[in-house]
């Protein structure tokens, strides 16, 4: 599987996992500490072959998707649920501790945000009748009901803008809510 975007991770060894799973290239963000010169390499990957960013199920992931994703819009998202990238001895956690095949899926998977004006589907209030948010168990949740989207791992505010990026439509949603449902059943 060749990835004509540029995929942009965290550090060295992501880079190693991705090529061992998939033909790409990559552009390393260095940890956290994503800096103007690494954001001018990202807007030129973007402009010349898109990018994907594929950053870890952690805050420092979450937060360098967001400071890339404010700066250079429409930049496509590839997810990877918390408990695929978690690593073998338990200590660690990172794209680098994922199976081939979770990348290749994760990567088949990718989100590409919409240009135009985006509609607001699921509102506020359907994420709290859903138990997403304002719920002792919104939380677990919310994390579940991204991993079955393929959307990562939010907070109440997240989860709102990604539906909303992201097109989630009413009936994907219900479709989801009812799988979540259904486990939290079984359990």
């Amino acid at each position: 599987m060749d990835i004509r975007e540029i995929i942009v991770v965290e550090g060295k060894d992501d880079t190693t996992a991705i090529k061992r799973a998939v033909g790409a290239d990559t552009i390393e963000t260095n940890g956290s500490a994503i800096n103007e010169e690494i954001l001018s390499r990202i807007q030129h990957a973007q402009e010349k072959r898109g990018v994907i960013v594929f950053t870890d199920p952690d805050y420092p992931g979450r937060r360098i998707r967001a400071i890339i994703e404010e700066r250079i819009p429409n930049v496509k998202h590839a997810f990877l649920a918390k408990n695929k990238t978690i690593a073998k001895n338990g200590k660690g956690l990172g794209i680098e501790h994922a199976n081939d095949e979770d990348i290749r899926q994760a990567l088949e998977n990718v989100y590409t945000p919409n240009e135009h004006i985006q509609t607001e589907e699921i509102t506020l209030d359907d994420l709290m009748l859903a138990r997403l948010m304002g719920h002792p168990q919104s939380k677990e949740r919310r994390n579940r009901l991204g991993e079955i989207l393929n959307i990562g791992m939010t907070n109440g505010k997240q989860l709102h803008k990604r539906l909303k990026m992201f097109q989630i439509t009413q009936a994907q949603f219900a479709q989801a809510i009812a799988q979540l449902d259904q486990e939290a059943q079984n359990a």
